[in-house]
Parts: C-alpha cells; structure tokens; sequence
C-alpha cells in the first residue's frame, strides 16, 4: 500500500508571511481616509459636492418635512426629471425655526431631540446625483426657537415677556450681532454639507401684530431701520458671497416699486442689490391690494402683476452703479384670491422671464406643483 507522502507546512507558511508583507506595504504607501477626507474621484464624479448654479434656476420650495421624507422627496425629484425644474429651495431653518439638521452654534445654541432631516448629507447627494441644485433657505429675524431660548435676543414686551407677531411667533432684534453670527455659522453649516447656495428669507423687521408695544434691546432708536438691515446685508456679502459662497435673499414683492420706502420694515431693494447673488422677491399676485397698478383683483391677473414687477425692479436695479444681484422671484402656485390654474402660473413664468430674471421659483406651502404648467425636459 502506497503511503502518502506527507506535505510540509513551509511553502502555506511562506505564503501567509508575503501576504502579511504585501499588507504591510499597501498600508504604509496608500494613506489611509478620515472622515475629513474629500471623496474618492469616482464617487466625487458621481455624486459632486456641489453643483454649478444652472443658467436659469428653475425651482420649488420644499419645507424640510418633504425634504426628509425619502418618498416625498422622490416624488419631487421625479417630478424635476420629466420637467423643466432644476432646483430645490430647501428649509433648514423655517417660521418655527428649529435647524433641520444636528447643528450646534457657537452662542450655545443648537438643535434638540429629533430633527426634520436626520440623514442630511444623504439627502443632498439623492439631489445632486439627479442633477438638481440645492438651496438652503433660512429664515432670519423670524425665529421662535432662538428667541425662546435666549430672550436676550429678542423683541419684548413693556412687562419683559417675549413679544409675539400675529401668528405667535417670536422675532430677534436685526441689530444684535449675535443672531448675524448665529444665522452665519447656520449657513456655513449647511454648504459644508453641500447645499450648492444659502437663502435667506425674514431678513427685516417685523410687519405686523402690536408694533407700538416692541421693546428693542439692541436697535437704538436714530439709526434708520434700512441701515440696520443695510449692515447685514452687507454682512452676508464679507463673510459669505466673498469668500466664494453663492447667497441670495427674498424680499417683499414691493420692494420692486417703492424706491426709497422701507414698508416700515427696513428692507429697500436698493440696499440689496450690491451685496448679494441673487433676489428672489415676493410677487405673488395675490399679495397685492385691489388697485395696484390699475387692478381690481390683482390675483386673478398674475401676467400683468409680474410683468410690471419687473419692469419696476429692473428700473431700481438700473439707476445703480454696481447692482451685483440679479432677480429670481417667487411665483404663486396656490390658491388664494383666484383658483390658479396651470396657465395662471405659466404665465408668471413668461413674464418673469421676458423681463430679464435669472430664474424663477414656485411657492406652495404644501409642496404640491403644478405639472401641467411646467415644460417637458
């Protein structure tokens, strides 16, 4: 009987050691990633951090609810692929003004508990992977949440309690520089995660509610509420627009006509126009009292709203010697004052577009667009 011969455990042991070798090596020569290291070029090529803004912006608003809802936010991303959209306008900061994402800032306030979006940086490549630009909006001196948790911060009351707007909503003073800061660091927050631009919304003083009774902890009375928003604007430019990141700012639709009148709030069109990108005002036609410009029932003749909005806009920008921010409005797709049908809202886009706009943006508080008024892609 054949014995058989008895392998030697050598050539096995060889083996292991040049592959332990071999380990060694590649560890030593190819560094090693952190969580801090920028994406390898082949998903840096798939999913970019950021995305060059669109010749036109064609978008929507997306409250952040939408946003962190992986089947709504597919349905809008759908939507974009068989359209003309192009862009989202996402909240990380809305009325009741609670960032969206875990964030802390730098005056000690943060995010608490659960947020709206909890796999942001997800969420924003599923956007760019589909070829959708991504906008952060802001809200700023409107902010329930910050006011309540540093009240120094805020309007007041005569008897020291927080003053509150119509809605029950708490505001910040415009002048306390620690709400610039905590609203900057916010909108550094959200581009670093790779929001492709920063909006900001709310940015003036209050409109409505019991106006006389505001006690003011910071504003002093003879500096001119334009000047006071003037300063952040300027503000937004230094520190964010100048160092490479794209901002743009929403604004009353009246600022588009009223020249030198603030609205009682501070903003003017013309203390805008240099400091940032983009102007997204507010022109939905039924924000507009009967006889504006000749109308009787201004929302039920959206063309004729948006056109002469922007022939005034354009007249302001025009009479400026460096007006640095082109206009991209807000376009009504709601119902109210008139049902708004898809040739209502296409021809708002018409208009805002004959009249020069670098883009346009749709507005329904519920998320829900109109497909039949938007063009095939």
């Amino acid at each position: 009987m054949m014995r058989r011969r008895k392998e030697s455990k050598l050539p096995g042991i060889m083996a292991a050691a040049l592959t332990g070798l071999a380990v060694l090596v590649i560890w030593k020569v190819i560094p090693r990633r952190t969580p801090l290291d920028p994406p390898t070029p082949v998903l840096a090529e798939r999913f970019p951090k950021y995305l060059p803004k669109p010749e036109r912006v064609k978008g929507i608003y997306l409250s952040s609810a939408t946003a962190g809802s992986p089947e709504r936010l597919e349905a809008l991303l759908d939507l974009a692929d068989r359209t003309e959209l192009n862009a989202m306008v996402i909240d990380i900061k809305d009325d009741d003004s609670e960032p969206s994402f875990v964030w802390q800032s730098s005056i000690g306030v943060g995010t608490e508990g659960a947020v709206t979006i909890p796999k942001i940086a997800k969420m924003l490549r599923t956007v760019h992977a589909r070829g959708v630009y991504a906008i952060a909006r802001v809200s700023v001196f409107q902010d329930n949440y910050l006011a309540e948790r540093r009240p120094d911060l805020a309007l007041k009351r005569s008897d020291g309690r927080l003053w509150r707007d119509r809605k029950g909503i708490g505001w910040l003073d415009p002048a306390a520089r620690d709400v610039w800061t905590y609203n900057l660091e916010l909108a550094r927050a959200a581009h670093s995660m790779g929001f492709d631009e920063i909006q900001f919304d709310y940015i003036r003083f209050p409109s409505d509610g019991s106006l006389r009774t505001i006690v003011y902890p910071f504003w002093k009375k003879e500096e001119v509420k334009t000047s006071v928003i003037g300063g952040f604007f300027a503000y937004l430019d230094s520190e964010l627009r100048q160092k490479g990141i794209p901002i743009s700012v929403d604004l009353f639709g009246l600022t588009m006509r009223r020249g030198d009148d603030d609205l009682g709030i501070g903003q003017r069109l013309a203390e805008a126009l240099p400091y940032v990108d983009f102007i997204s005002p507010m022109v939905y036609p039924s924000h507009y009292s009967s006889g504006y410009i000749g109308l009787e029932d201004p929302a039920a003749n959206p063309r004729e709203v948006i056109r002469a909005a922007m022939a005034a806009g354009n007249s302001i920008r025009n009479e400026l010697p460096d007006p640095k921010a082109a206009f991209r409005p807000w376009l009504q797709d709601f119902d109210l004052g008139a049902e708004y049908t898809p040739e209502m809202v296409r021809a708002q886009i018409e208009e805002a577009e004959a009249g020069g706009a670098e883009g346009w943006l749709l507005w329904n508080a519920r998320n829900v667009y109109t497909e039949e008024a938007l063009k095939s892609d």
